[in-house]
């Protein structure tokens, strides 16, 4: 019987602005910069704003999109090993998130390894989420930081600083016909 939850049932939202948030995640930590940046921070709410409405609804998909092909990247490589990726992964990025109490709220933290697990058994990480009513305010960093940690996870793997934004960008543009 296919699941409610089943990736082809999932809206891919907007993947290309998740991607855009996790790349400069990525890049900020990379160069050392992980100083409070008021420019940023001002061109963050700028670029929120813009969204309009539903915009967020989709950058929150496009996250979820993100968590969904990183972890089957994941479980792909693990599986190769013998290796199951709930029991490597799920547990290392739940102890990275209990590091970053600024980010990730303790009450959010088996939200986002749900969302994981979802990932890791092949079902769409938004609609197992949806069952549980709409995001919460407090989860959106959460949600990032879950997205930012795999892509992280993923290029410390390659030794490639950009091999999971690499991976997602190509996967965009072969989807795109380009």
């Amino acid at each position: 019987m296919p699941s409610p939850c089943d990736p082809q049932h999932a809206p891919a939202g907007d993947v290309g602005a998740a991607l855009m948030m996790i790349d400069s995640q990525l890049k900020a930590i990379y160069d050392d910069n992980t100083r409070p940046d008021a420019e940023r921070q001002r061109l963050d709410r700028q670029f929120a704003a813009s969204l309009g409405p539903g915009g967020l609804d989709d950058v929150l998909d496009g996250a979820c999109t993100l968590i969904y092909l990183f972890m089957r990247w994941l479980r792909l490589a693990y599986e190769d090993h013998d290796k199951d990726v709930i029991e490597y992964v799920v547990p290392n990025l739940v102890a990275s998130m209990r590091m970053m109490p600024k980010s990730v709220r303790p009450e959010v933290i088996p939200t986002m390894a749900g969302l994981l697990v979802a990932a890791g058994t092949g079902l769409s990480p938004s609609l197992w989420r949806r069952q549980f009513g709409e995001w919460r305010r407090e989860e959106l960093n959460s949600l990032e930081a879950t997205a930012f940690l795999l892509a992280e996870l993923i290029n410390r793997i390659t030794d490639d600083r950009d091999f999971a934004t690499r991976m997602i960008a190509e996967a965009l543009s072969s989807a795109d016909g380009s």
